[in-house]
């Protein structure tokens, strides 16, 4: 592993995210990170933005390398490498010196879909956050969905859009324009399209110029203009990053965060609900995040609840509600998404002499969506002995620029993954860093 990995910083003040599409400029950021920015951009697919960022990398200054590295790693997220996205960019979690963690005496889990809905019945607005390079934290964002939508809400703010794709709701689908590159990760594009299913009605918001500051107050200032000054009655669920859904100062310093310029906007105060402040680092080391699964083992987005009280447990509740934690999704043996060297047996040869593949590259459980998709196992035979290679799942009647129902992108050869898709009909496509097509077939899953 080069130095640069080795050393590579283990944790980002959170809510300090940038969009990948935000423009920068030089009083932001140093002269290389400006240059990496603009060339990033100009990239014509997420596989070569991967192979910009793994090449560019280890010429930054180290100053630089942070930021680089939660950019390769949300990259590496939308390629449907998620431990290696999460072993790249680790967010530990840190607590108060004298802070007292709840003990299984006091506190009980509790699915943390179920426990939301009760406490979401009466109010207006529903904040919940992600972590932008791990999309295990969108798992429950999906789940809610339904379960909002039933007690009448009836807007779905989302930061990754943008307000230019006019035909989003029509279509039923997003594409790759339809927001940023964040989008582009499979369970934010059926976030989406579960939405529009619902008949949500979906609203832009994110703000990307000027300071911190000015970006926080302009999502609130979107949000109520888009929302609550056209519709006073409105109920909205919105989808965020980091401390953007924060009712109080602190995660970014001295700056107010979004929730808190909300709430000044409608008079409406937001359930905001956490999950980034406890997360699984891969791999793993003794934190905070390690002991509460410990006591309280989870099977899916798990939050706790107070045995004498019914309330729900927040180390910070000035600032957020509820803390929600995520089982772990390590599988072992996970590695950076470094590119290893290609195997000198091929596919063909393999299949050939019936030997099985040398790499099984592992993904995480979560992703049956507790059982609501199934696994398909693909091959790198898909990808004609071209490498690196992307394995998308289209829905069968949605065009290539659609955001893929899963994908898995290979690095090299001689290997086999799975793939984890709803029952139906699919069109994999295998493509390569320049986007053409490798091979395509259409596949049937569960249903017989």
């Amino acid at each position: 592993m080069p130095n640069w990995m080795a050393t590579r910083v283990a944790f980002i003040a959170i809510g300090l995210a940038v969009p990948l599409t935000a423009p920068v400029s030089a009083q932001d950021y140093s002269p290389d990170a400006v240059r990496m920015f603009h060339e990033l951009k100009q990239q014509p697919n997420d596989l070569a933005r991967y192979a910009y960022l793994l090449r560019e990398i280890p010429k930054l200054p180290a100053s630089d390398q942070q930021l680089a590295m939660q950019m390769f790693a949300a990259v590496e997220n939308e390629l449907g490498l998620y431990n290696e996205a999460v072993h790249d960019f680790p967010l530990k979690s840190y607590i108060p010196v004298d802070a007292t963690l709840p003990t299984p005496a006091e506190w009980k889990p509790a699915d943390a879909a179920e426990v939301i809905t009760l406490l979401a019945a009466d109010r207006r607005i529903v904040l919940i956050n992600e972590a932008h390079h791990d999309a295990h934290t969108r798992q429950l964002t999906l789940a809610l969905l339904p379960r909002l939508r039933a007690l009448g809400f009836d807007y779905f703010a989302v930061e990754a859009l943008s307000d230019k794709d006019g035909q989003l709701m029509q279509r039923g689908y997003p594409v790759k324009d339809s927001g940023t590159e964040y989008l582009h990760e499979p369970v934010y594009g059926d976030i989406v399209r579960t939405a529009i299913k619902l008949g949500f009605t979906l609203v832009p918001y994110d703000a990307d110029t000027g300071t911190m500051q000015d970006r926080e107050a302009g999502q609130a200032n979107n949000l109520y203009r888009r929302v609550f000054a056209r519709d006073p009655h409105a109920r909205l669920f919105v989808h965020a990053g980091y401390a953007h859904i924060d009712k109080a100062k602190g995660r970014l310093g001295n700056t107010a965060p979004m929730a808190m310029h909300l709430q000044q906007l409608t008079g409406i105060e937001p359930l905001s609900i956490d999950e980034t402040q406890f997360r699984e680092q891969l791999p793993a080391k003794p934190d905070a995040y390690q002991k509460l699964i410990g006591d309280f083992p989870p099977d899916g987005p798990t939050v706790l609840v107070n045995r004498s009280t019914g309330r729900p447990w927040s180390d910070h509740p000035e600032r957020y509600d509820l803390n929600v934690l995520l089982p772990p999704a390590s599988t072992g043996g996970i590695e950076s998404g470094l590119v290893q060297p290609l195997t000198t047996v091929r596919d063909a040869d393999r299949d050939h002499l019936m030997l099985p593949n040398r790499l099984n590259k592992q993904r995480p459980g979560w992703l049956t969506l507790r059982n609501e998709r199934i696994p398909y196992p693909i091959r790198t035979i898909l990808c004609k002995t071209r490498f690196p290679c992307v394995v998308d799942a289209h829905y069968v009647n949605e065009p290539d620029e659609a955001i893929a129902a899963d994908r898995y992108a290979f690095m090299q050869g001689d290997a086999a993954s799975k793939l984890y898709l709803r029952p139906g009909r699919y069109r994999l496509r295998a493509w390569d860093i320049r986007g053409r097509t490798l091979s395509q077939e259409t596949i049937t899953v569960g249903e017989h």
